[in-house]
């Protein structure tokens, strides 16, 4: 796996230091009641690492998201982030560090652009400060980069849902966070604008060296984009690492019940998948079994 590095880091003589670690999880437990969702759950972030999650529906990739934006806490383990207990940190405090696109999020009738980027600013000025008029330059910038700058008077409503979430990925930004979790972004959208989010948040990710977590459902996405996939399989860790190393016919049947083929992208060399056909049932079970 390449561990980005910035010149900062590196010695008088060129020698590369780790990466500090951003996100620590360590032996996470989760549930609702009458139904446990993650078990003993351990991952470490680096400093500008982009992380998928993959899985199946229901294997705890969102609500290990929630958890480590500080909007759940777990009922065993830690989420340092930092190097900070996040069960110790305000909701505020946390939202100060880290910020959460959520898979989905309610109409707000009536909303600009500019008003609903603003709400990322929250954690920062407080309910006091969210009532000064105009804009500060951390919001131009978040409505900037997204390239929704020349929006900013539409109302959200009237948007597509590709340009709908390319305004709330500005607001995310707007919180002015060294850490960006995704919660499914490519979702509802088709192929183009999946692309085109997904290379905008590749970009900023340099730009702004970010640390990213995104959750995706498409592992041919998250074979070609991030540094590292991440599977979950009913509340466990099944594979972690760089996608040329976890992207196999055997992932393909243990974490998403497929039967199928990988190969290699010839132009950008990331694996591509070849899924042919669902597994029986038995089978997953089998295979359940087998990883844990």
């Amino acid at each position: 796996m390449t561990t980005r590095t910035s010149p900062a880091e590196a010695g008088d003589h060129g020698i590369r230091s780790p990466a500090p670690e951003v996100v620590s999880v360590n032996g996470v437990s989760f549930g609702y009641p009458g139904r446990g969702v993650l078990t003993g759950v351990d991952l470490r972030v680096t400093a500008g690492e982009l992380v998928a999650l993959i899985g199946l529906n229901g294997c705890g990739k969102s609500t290990l998201l929630r958890l480590i934006a500080g909007l759940l806490r777990p009922s065993a383990g830690r989420v340092l982030l930092n190097g900070a207990d996040l069960a110790g940190l305000s909701r505020r405090a946390t939202a100060r560090q880290v910020a959460l696109l959520h898979q989905s999020s309610p109409a707000v009738p009536g909303m600009t652009v500019r008003q609903l980027v603003k709400q990322g600013r929250y954690a920062s000025r407080g309910p006091l400060g969210m009532l000064r008029e105009g804009d500060d330059d951390v919001c131009a910038r978040a409505l900037a980069d997204v390239g929704v700058a020349d929006w900013s008077e539409r109302l959200v409503d009237s948007l597509s849902g590709g340009e709908r979430q390319r305004v709330r990925l500005a607001m995310s930004l707007a919180q002015d966070t060294g850490v960006l979790l995704l919660d499914e972004p490519t979702t509802y959208l088709d192929l183009r604008h999946q692309l085109e989010v997904l290379q905008t948040v590749v970009r900023l990710r340099e730009e702004r060296a970010l640390t990213v977590v995104m959750v995706l459902h498409d592992l041919g996405h998250a074979a070609r984009f991030a540094d590292r996939i991440v599977a979950l399989r009913g509340g466990r860790v099944a594979a972690d690492g760089p996608p040329d190393r976890v992207v196999t016919p055997e992932l393909l049947a243990e974490v998403l019940g497929v039967s199928g083929r990988v190969g290699t992208d010839p132009h950008g060399g990331w694996p591509v998948c070849y899924p042919d056909h669902p597994l029986p049932p038995q089978e997953v079970l089998r295979n359940d079994n087998h990883i844990h």
